[in-house]
């Protein structure tokens, strides 16, 4: 975190100026303040412009400054196309003249190294101090799309005009953000923003989020994010996003360790968890992108249609061979498509040649050639039937003839049908001679064009794949967990006596801190017995050999008794226990490690597998939010690769799904309820044959330093 949590900033002055200075205005063709004048010309910009330039009495015939002192009071924004050594005295004049916003594109601040990062502070320091909105440095500006205001020195044309549905960009990436934009508006997208945040010293994707996500006419929003920092309040903007009805798509570069060095040295980033980061984003109602094409493909359709994919896909084809392939790809992106037969879809039976059967995908064969109108009616039926949430047309163009006649029929069911489900469009054989009318009557019709049809799936599941919330019960928290240290490492014994209370079944056991007490323990639970050494100082006591298992009788306890404690003097000379937990030996099952943390970024998170090898070699586990509903969790544990196990695999009895789903129930209530729980283990948790329980094994709770 490079600034402080600042006070509510004023977004206004930096995004919509009526009056705009620049800092190192230049008449030399390809200078940064240049670029920047001629696109305020070019662009019609109304309010008054400022140029500074100690060394020019005039630039395009506008008269120039000799420094920011000569400013009026109450600029709205200054954009400083000057060398990085200038910047901090330039921040502190402009703060002086009562500058609103300034923006930075000067790069080699905390991306260059500690000196850098020092100065970086010091001008984040200065704008807070004055209440001005910082952009950047190591940024390309922003642009306002509506008021035709760019503040860049990216060539920039802004169309004017548009509709209330619009897309705003924030990326941190300078480059990528011009880049998702031209992208974008070359697709005849209504874009309202184009942010670029770069080193984030005095302002953050989290301010403009929060902007965007109450500005009236943006719809969507596009993120290249590579560090998120502040979370919990892009959490909060993204909830908030979702119960508008507004959709953020996100592309969060930084799964490889390469990446995540690149990131640092690209915006002065610090690299987080990706998994948890995308867990909880995810959880939030943001649909992530694997790619920039993939972020521009789901922005298109959430913006275009009038409503994001959900349920099941039915897909309109052509061809048998186009058939087997969509069912392979949807099959590998886990893409549901809804079985349609002749017997349940009476609608869309009717409107096929008798010689054609229903199915998903729907092949219709060359017969829409002799019948055009087959299309018409094919997409009338699927528009109609409550089993699918979204339609693509996969159609083969050939010429621009043979497009129109199989267009034609399409958009007037379009027209003539009331859609509360989106349609997409996908050529299959890309490179097809397109005319550029039938594609904008498609988008008139809220219905995007895709050249290929694999593009238009992927962003299919990537826009159904997003968490609506209707899964999530959110369960309120109870109470803090009673009996837990300030800080530091809680032994087994005192683990499972705290969350036993929440449900979480325990072996029978009784602490020792003699042979004698131990046999006393042996005797009341019954034999077999395990023995285990007790310590906070001791959290892997297999390691040890503080764990004796399999004592079948009173001679095995007193052999096992003295192991353990010649074991746990070599091991740890000078430990003293503060005893051993006596406890009955559990039944064979299924083993699972369920675990849980606070993320200090993020929050409560719950992860889950299969045990032993299978975790370690499969690394077959899922990340878990702790707010999940029974139902959503129960789900979640079928997404394991080797769920098969759960329901009986190869003759073994099905297990009991529902005692592993009250564990992880209760854990995330745990987790929730106290915050300074930095981890809860238990592992392993045998789960026994339905009906009949699990229970976990051993348990432990470490407590964060507050």
């Amino acid at each position: 975190m490079d600034r402080p949590q600042a006070p509510a900033l004023n977004l206004d002055r930096l995004l919509r100026p009526r009056s705009v200075a620049i800092v190192g205005a230049s008449a030399n063709p390809g200078a940064l303040g240049a670029s920047l004048l001629e696109n305020l010309e070019r662009n019609g910009f109304s309010g008054d412009i400022h140029l500074i330039n100690p060394k020019r009495e005039e630039i395009n015939g506008r008269p120039c400054l000799k420094s920011v002192d000569d400013l009026p009071d109450d600029v709205d924004a200054a954009v400083l196309a000057i060398p990085k050594p200038a910047v901090l005295e330039v921040i502190k004049a402009l703060a002086r003249r009562k500058v609103g916003a300034a923006i930075v594109f000067s790069s080699g601040f905390a991306e260059g190294g500690e000196e850098g990062l020092a100065e970086q502070r010091e001008i984040a320091a200065t704008a807070l101090a004055a209440g001005m909105v910082l952009e950047g440095p190591n940024c390309l500006g922003m642009v306002n799309f509506i008021d035709r205001i760019p503040l860049t020195f990216v060539e920039t044309t802004t169309p004017g005009g548009g509709g209330d549905r619009r897309l705003g960009v924030i990326s941190q990436s300078g480059a990528m953000a011009a880049v998702l934009a031209a992208t974008l508006a070359k697709r005849k997208l209504d874009l309202s923003f184009s942010i670029s945040t770069g080193n984030e010293a005095g302002s953050s994707v989290e301010d403009y989020l929060e902007y965007l996500v109450d500005h009236p006419t943006t719809r969507v929003i596009a993120m290249i994010v590579e560090q998120f920092r502040y979370p919990q309040r892009f959490l909060q903007a993204a909830r908030r996003a979702r119960e508008k009805g507004k959709t953020i798509t996100l592309l969060h570069p930084g799964k490889s360790g390469a990446a995540r060095e690149s990131a640092a040295t690209h915006t002065g980033a610090m690299a987080g968890d990706y998994q948890t980061m995308r867990l909880f984003v995810g959880h939030a109602g943001v649909a992530i992108a694997e790619d920039l094409e993939e972020l521009g493909d789901m922005s298109e359709i959430a913006l275009r249609c009038a409503a994001l994919p959900k349920g099941g896909t039915a897909v309109l084809g052509e061809s048998g061979a186009l058939k087997a392939l969509t069912l392979d790809l949807c099959e590998a992106l886990d893409l549901a498509l809804p079985p349609l037969h002749d017997d349940d879809s009476p609608e869309l039976r009717a409107a096929m040649p008798d010689f054609v059967g229903v199915s998903n995908p729907l092949d219709i064969t060359a017969q829409g050639l002799v019948d055009p109108d087959l299309y018409n009616r094919v997409l009338t039926a699927l528009l109609k039937d409550d089993r699918v949430g979204c339609v693509l047309a996969g159609i083969i163009q050939s010429d621009p003839r043979t497009l129109s006649l199989k267009a034609q029929p399409l958009l007037a069911a379009l027209r003539a049908n009331a859609r509360t489900k989106p349609v997409i469009f996908a050529g299959v054989d890309e490179g097809a001679d397109v005319p550029t009318d039938i594609v904008d009557a498609l988008r008139a019709e809220g219905v995007p064009y895709f050249p290929t049809a694999d593009r238009a799936l992927r962003a299919i599941k990537r826009l159904t794949a997003v968490e609506r919330g209707a899964a999530d019960a959110q369960p309120a928290p109870g109470s803090a967990l009673p009996g837990l240290p300030a800080a530091g490492v809680v032994p087994e014994y005192r683990a499972k006596a705290i969350l036993a209370p929440l449900g979480v079944p325990f072996p029978k056991g009784r602490m020792a801190t003699s042979l004698q007490e131990a046999e006393a323990a042996a005797q009341a639970l019954g034999y077999p017995v395990v023995l285990k050494a007790q310590s906070a100082d001791l959290s892997h006591k297999s390691d040890a050999g503080g764990v004796i298992l399999g004592l079948k009788d009173a001679a095995a306890l007193a052999a096992g008794w003295a192991r353990l404690q010649e074991n746990i003097t070599a091991a740890r000379p000078g430990l003293v226990l503060d005893g051993v937990l006596v406890e009955s030996m559990g039944k064979m099952g299924v083993e699972l490690i369920i675990g849980g943390r606070n993320d200090p970024d993020w929050g409560p998170i719950i992860l889950v597998g299969f045990g032993g090898v299978l975790a370690e070699m499969l690394h077959d586990v899922r990340l878990l939010p702790a707010d999940l509903s029974r139902g959503a969790i129960a789900a979640e544990l079928r997404k394991l690769k080797c769920a098969a196990l759960l329901d009986g695999y190869r003759g073994s009895p099905a297990l009991d799904v529902d005692a592993v789903v009250e564990i992880i129930f209760g854990l995330g209530a745990a987790l929730r309820s106290t915050p300074s729980i930095g981890e809860l283990d238990l592992n392993p948790v045998v789960v026994h044959p339905k009906g009949s329980g699990a229970i976990a094994l051993d348990a432990l709770i470490t407590v964060a330093a507050q």
